[in-house]
């Protein structure tokens, strides 16, 4: 069995003093950089000191503005919100309009189905039936109507 002996490499740490050292000696480059910095930054941060109440007041107004867009004309903003109110309520007249239709095409249904002078009076409409005695008086036509083969009630159309 072959040993091998890895040789391992053993990282050493730099001493605190070769770190301020060198911080040290990079001190006043930094110092100096900082300092031409400030210089060229500062008449704009005092521009911008004396104009933060208009800045402050010019952006409540932008943002009130964006606000004011937002909430009249953005995805469910007030226009959106009366148009489909205003669906919504033609909406809810056709379906109270179609309700009432049903309401009494149901009554007139049981009526067929269950009273005898309503049976009656639809056969007389429709087979144009009489009761013996009875004279069915039928008007001319003119001459530009056509012969109608049903009747325009309800009871025709269902």
């Amino acid at each position: 069995m072959d040993l091998r002996v890895k040789q391992l490499k053993i990282r050493s740490l730099p001493r605190p003093e070769e770190g301020l050292k060198a911080l040290a000696e990079h001190a006043p480059r930094a110092e100096a950089f900082l300092a031409h910095s400030a210089d060229r930054v500062r008449p704009i941060a005092t521009v911008i000191y004396r104009a933060r109440r208009r800045i402050a007041t010019g952006a409540i107004f932008a943002f009130t503005a964006w606000m004011f867009l937002h909430v009249m004309f953005g995805a469910n903003g007030m226009v959106i919100y009366r148009q489909k109110r205003a669906e919504y309520q033609n909406l809810q007249k056709e379906v109270d309009a179609l309700q009432r239709e049903n309401d009494l095409s149901s009554k007139e249904i049981k009526a067929l189905k269950n009273d005898p002078k309503t049976i009656e009076k639809e056969a007389r409409e429709q087979l144009h039936y009489a009761k013996p005695g009875e004279v069915v008086y039928v008007g001319p036509q003119q001459p530009n109507q056509q012969i109608q083969p049903h009747p325009n009630n309800n009871a025709a159309r269902k």
